[in-house]
């Protein structure tokens, strides 16, 4: 056996230990939803522009059976795109209360200076933030809220997957459900739970409070991972839910999908500098294309065979994601395309977010350029 065995027989070793991630996942998740009802909710909701899937999001709220909720949506101006579907929402719910909440704020996240407003405006003791794409599944907001009968559980998230209509939002649908998702598996088996999903997170309002609010994370980019590391700095553990919600992609063009895998991997890199870094021993395909000009096949096919099997397990069983049913076999093709985001992540401090040319400084906070 050469060195050259030794990278691939390491990435092999990472994706067997996914495989069993998944597997594990598919058993633990569980929350008792029968016992006594949980307190009324509001749900935050921060809008930003529209896509024709938009209603369908919003609707699969409203069409949630928990007893007594509302929904607020924050938006930054009077011709904000999303009021149409708001508007279409009222008129089609009329007995759920809604309200819509125009925010001024000057935070460098303005999603965030939005979400303190509505946090401020919310009439219910539990709060279920996610973004404005979101669609969720009848259950949701029991499922979500079940674990918050744990005193010692101050914050819930769920993994999602993504629906997507060009071929290049189907490449980055394909990582989010076989990359991302099977990292956040991976991270949870390995005790590494101070960390949550901006595509759900479900709290009480005294938590949010205890853990300082939104403000202080203002001016970060990664909002998610922040709040959900100062939830446990304030003694509190982040679950994850046993649902999976669906956010939207689109039809993005390459060049809207470079933007949008450069912004995560630079907001990482920054966030979490060692973990970045480290994760090159996570490329799969890379380590098995070496092996293979080394002449060390069984090192290149073990990576290789394994890679695709813990897409499959985390995209296909665990999301149920049919996209990944259906393509799961462009997998290694998306993990080149992957490791070129990696590679570019690496270097630079500029991402493009919400309309917005950003800079990232130290720590994950951001700038405008």
């Amino acid at each position: 056996m050469s060195w050259w065995a030794l990278p691939a027989l390491a990435a092999a070793a990472y994706q067997l230990f996914a495989i069993i991630a998944a597997l594990r996942w598919r058993v633990g998740q569980a929350f008792n939803l029968s016992t006594s009802p949980l307190p009324p909710i509001s749900i935050l909701k921060p809008m930003y522009g529209r896509d024709e899937r938009l209603y369908q999001a919003l609707r699969s709220h409203a069409l949630q059976k928990y007893p007594e909720f509302e929904i607020l949506f924050g938006v930054r101006s009077a011709t904000e795109p999303a009021l149409e579907d708001i508007q279409r929402l009222r008129r089609d719910f009329p007995s759920l209360p809604m309200r819509v909440i125009q925010v001024e704020t000057e935070a460098p996240n303005a999603k965030v200076g939005v979400l303190a407003r509505l946090a401020a405006e919310a009439r219910h003791p539990l709060l279920v933030i996610n973004d404005d794409d979101i669609e969720v599944q009848v259950g949701y907001l029991e499922a979500v809220t079940a674990p918050l009968r744990d005193s010692r559980i101050g914050l819930v998230t769920c993994l999602y997957r993504a629906r997507a209509e060009s071929f290049a939002a189907r490449v980055e649908a394909l990582g989010v459900a076989g990359e991302f998702a099977s990292s956040v598996m991976v991270a949870r088996l390995l005790g590494v739970g101070g960390f949550a999903l901006g595509a759900t997170m479900a709290m009480r309002a005294e938590t949010l409070a205890r853990a300082g609010g939104f403000e202080p994370i203002e001016a970060y980019l990664a909002d998610d991972y922040e709040l959900g590391r100062r939830v446990t700095a304030a003694g509190y553990r982040v679950e994850f839910a046993p649902v999976v919600v669906e956010t939207g992609l689109g039809g993005a063009s390459w060049l809207d999908v470079w933007r949008h895998q450069l912004r995560w991997a630079r907001t990482i890199r920054v966030s979490r500098t060692a973990g970045y870094y480290g994760s090159v021993v996570t490329h799969a395909v890379l380590w098995a294309l070496l092996a293979f000009a080394a002449g060390e096949w069984y090192a290149g096919v073990a990576a290789l065979v394994l890679r695709v099997a813990a897409g499959w397990l985390a995209g296909a069983v665990v999301l149920k994601d049919p996209l990944v049913k259906r393509w799961f076999w462009l997998l290694p093709l998306r993990d080149l395309f992957g490791l070129s985001v990696w590679a570019g992540g690496c270097f630079g401090s500029t991402v493009y977010w919400r309309g917005l040319k950003l800079r990232l400084l130290k720590g994950g906070k951001i700038g405008l350029v």
